[in-house]
């Protein structure tokens, strides 16, 4: 493998903080001591491989390619992903990136249940890994443990991040997602919103528009609830444990600001806008399919597409099934739009994976590299040809892929309503590495007042005092 031609940035850092420490723990240095040390320093920093690696034009993708080529030649990285459409598209491309980088990419795919655990276990041992998959309901634990490092002084170097990646083209919600305690954590390869869709056949036959506020939508799931002969209003998630809990919070942000406080990370599942928004989601659940308590994002999106429900709540990941007339009895009558408002604002679900170098890994800058070339607005019509998540707004709004996926407007809405959620300081999944226990113990006691054994506001305060003991 080829000498790396420049020093980083942090390197340096390092190499100062141990002459200033030297310099300290003894005696007093002479002049010519002290002029001999500047000059040692100013040698590493400044020589004529970093120097060249400093200027080398790299705003094309060719010109950084060769500047990697005559850094990271014949350098090997090791890849931890799931089994997933993303991991798929990447390995599409990969041939492509070692023939322009010189870097080799070792695979470890392993499916989703998995994966975590692996991850942590190497973590705390081997160290083998480069780069982490990393779904956003691990980013607080992960980066409150120092699993994965920050990838700031990647993303703010012209040289190992040019102008051509553009991160101004990526949707902000989604990004907003990789950061922890104000640092990249991860950079987003998938992700999903979750918006609205409906019926136009029936929207059309009675009169009806798609909602606009959260009480519109209550009132068009009640209209059409038994309209007709086996016709029911909605379908949404209800599953008992997370299921239920994970629909809830799809709607909960319209009337409040969740069940965190996600500044003190203190709960407040009793607080009176998580009440309202379970009573509503409630009211909804009257009008769904009578089996809606057995219902994952799976079973919801079945009810839709088989023709039972005149609207579905759920997740932009999955809505291609919809429109696909091998699948759906529905697909040239279906319509989608953005999430309703509510008392609250404008707010939308929001889910994704990254990619992010773990901490302790080898070759983190050789990782950088895969990591920027994979996910950069350059190879973004490849990546998403291939099977991958638009993540940028280039994607959705490229009028080609608009046309296949007509959906694609109606996603952008949503996740611009996800950005409501930024801009009042919030995360869709607070930002606490219990919040999977939380959610579980939230969707328990929301699916027995489901069933009618208590209030929302009696299943709240239940939920509120079993996650302060989880806390405690």
């Amino acid at each position: 493998m080829k000498r790396k031609l420049y020093v980083t940035a942090t390197a340096v850092m390092t190499a100062l903080s141990m002459v200033a420490c030297s310099s300290s723990n003894s005696a007093p240095a002479t002049e010519g001591a002290t002029k001999a040390q500047a000059a040692d320093t100013k040698a590493a920093e400044s020589t004529p491989e970093t120097e060249a690696a400093e200027t080398a034009d790299v705003s094309t993708l060719e010109g950084w390619g060769a500047l990697v080529k005559e850094q990271y030649d014949g350098t090997q990285i090791v890849v931890s992903m799931a089994s997933h459409p993303s991991t798929e598209a990447f390995q599409s491309m990969a041939d492509e990136f070692t023939a322009l980088t010189g870097i080799q990419v070792e695979w470890d795919v392993v499916e989703q249940t998995y994966l975590k655990n692996k991850q942590l276990l190497d973590f705390q041992g081997a160290h083998s890994y480069d780069v982490f998959m990393v779904d956003s309901f691990w980013n607080a634990e992960y980066g409150s443990k120092q699993v994965v490092q920050p990838l700031d002084e990647y993303l703010d170097n012209p040289q190992m991040t040019p102008d051509w990646y553009d991160k101004e083209d990526l949707i902000p919600a989604y990004c907003d997602l990789g950061r922890y305690q104000g640092q990249t954590i991860g950079i987003p390869i998938a992700g999903e919103t979750r918006f609205l869709g409906y019926r136009t056949d029936l929207f059309e036959k009675y009169g009806k528009e798609p909602p606009k506020t959260m009480d519109e939508f209550l009132e068009l799931a009640q209209f059409f609830n038994g309209k007709e002969d086996g016709l029911y209003g909605v379908a949404l998630r209800a599953q008992r444990g997370i299921h239920f809990a994970s629909g809830w919070l799809t709607t909960m942000y319209a009337f409040c600001d969740g069940m965190m406080d996600q500044k003190t990370l203190e709960p407040k599942i009793d607080d009176p806008g998580v009440v309202e928004s379970l009573q509503w989601y409630l009211d909804m659940l009257e009008c769904a399919p009578p089996d809606v308590s057995t219902y994952t994002h799976e079973e919801a999106l079945g009810a839709f597409m088989s023709g039972k429900t005149a609207m579905w709540l759920d997740a932009t990941a999955i809505a291609s099934a919809i429109t696909d007339p091998e699948q759906s009895k529905i697909y040239d009558k279906v319509a989608f739009a953005a999430p309703p408002d509510g008392p609250a604002g404008e707010s939308a679900a929001l889910a994704d994976w990254n990619i992010s170098i773990p901490k302790g890994a080898k070759n983190p800058e050789a990782a950088w590299a895969f990591m920027m070339y994979m996910t950069s607005r350059e190879k973004s019509m490849d990546y998403v040809s291939n099977g991958g998540a638009a993540t940028r707004y280039s994607v959705y709004e490229n009028e080609e892929l608009v046309k296949e996926n007509p959906s694609y407007p109606a996603q952008l809405a949503a996740l611009e309503k996800a950005n409501g959620l930024v801009e009042r300081g919030l995360q869709w999944t607070p930002p606490h590495e219990q919040i999977n226990q939380m959610l579980d113990i939230m969707g328990s006691y929301a699916s027995r007042a489901q069933a009618g054994e208590m209030t929302a506001q009696e299943a709240c305060e239940k939920a509120q005092a079993d996650v302060l003991d989880l806390l405690n």
